[in-house]
């Protein structure tokens, strides 16, 4: 059963009068699902369609799956950037590009009817050195790793080092934290700005050096923002290979210069026994 269609004008109206409709969105190049809320079983058919374009489908048997060019109306606008939930029939777009913004409908189609959910996806651009910033310091060293964006009060702000979560900033200040109040591997070395959400890392040590994430939540956006620093070692203090080599070659010298002076005494010594003996 399939259900009327329904002019993209009045799926705008309806979604500003915030009669349904749901608002998705990210940065260029993050993954983005869409969830269906639901569980699927074998009698129920999962469809999504993109500005009235078929892009993916699961039918009741899980036999017959397609995403966007397997699906009849696919125009391989996301060829190979689709994934299909099994499950739930939640659909997530990978590698995103700002020409995915826009309407994306979900039907669900069963025995006993049908139901019908509205994304409203919108993709912000950004360039490939703002998505993967590379931060560089020597150990001892602070590094500060700044949102791009300001903070507005009623935004969630998520910093984390390879997957686990060590400062957030909620819109209520007195639900700021850092890993310190959990964990002990930034004891006292980390600092928030409660007016920019930046992270700042002090004393940092080799052990910093790794991938973070920074994860901006808000009630019409997801923003996710990729940081790599590395910390390098401070060389332990002593002498530098120049004046090490200068003081080798003086050695050399020394030794050199010892040496004759020990043949030339031997020399005198063996002249004086030979005459004595004469």
């Amino acid at each position: 059963m399939e259900l009327l269609y329904i002019s993209p004008l009045l799926l705008c109206c309806l979604l500003d009068h915030g009669v349904f409709g749901e608002s998705v969105s990210g940065m260029e190049g993050d993954p983005v699902t869409l969830h269906t809320g639901v569980e699927t079983n074998q009698q129920e058919k999962i469809r999504w369609y993109f500005k009235d374009s078929r892009i993916a489908q699961i039918s009741g048997d899980l036999g017959l799956i397609c995403t966007d060019v397997q699906c009849k109306d696919g125009d391989e606008r996301f060829r190979n950037r689709l994934k299909l939930d099994h499950q739930t029939g939640s659909l997530t777009i990978t590698n995103t590009r700002t020409t995915d913004s826009g309407l994306y409908q979900l039907k669900v189609i069963s025995s006993s009817g049908f139901s019908e959910k509205i994304f409203n996806v919108t993709i912000y651009g950004v360039s490939a050195a703002e998505r993967n910033e590379t931060k560089a310091a020597k150990e001892g060293e602070s590094v500060t790793l700044h949102p791009g964006k300001i903070k507005k009060t009623n935004d969630c702000m998520m910093w984390y080092f390879k997957d686990i979560l060590i400062a957030e900033i909620t819109g209520d200040p007195s639900k700021t934290c850092t890993d310190d109040q959990s964990k002990e591997r930034y004891r006292d070395r980390l600092q928030l700005d409660h007016q920019t959400g930046s992270l700042t890392i002090t004393n940092t040590r080799t052990t910093d050096s790794g991938d973070y994430t920074l994860q901006i939540i808000s009630s019409r956006f997801s923003i996710s923002r990729r940081f790599i620093v590395s910390i390098t070692t401070v060389p332990a203090p002593g002498l530098s290979s120049a004046a090490a080599g200068g003081i080798c070659a003086t050695i050399v010298v020394v030794l050199l210069v010892a040496a004759v002076v020990f043949g030339i005494y031997r020399w005198h010594r063996s002249r004086q026994s030979g005459k004595y003996y004469s």
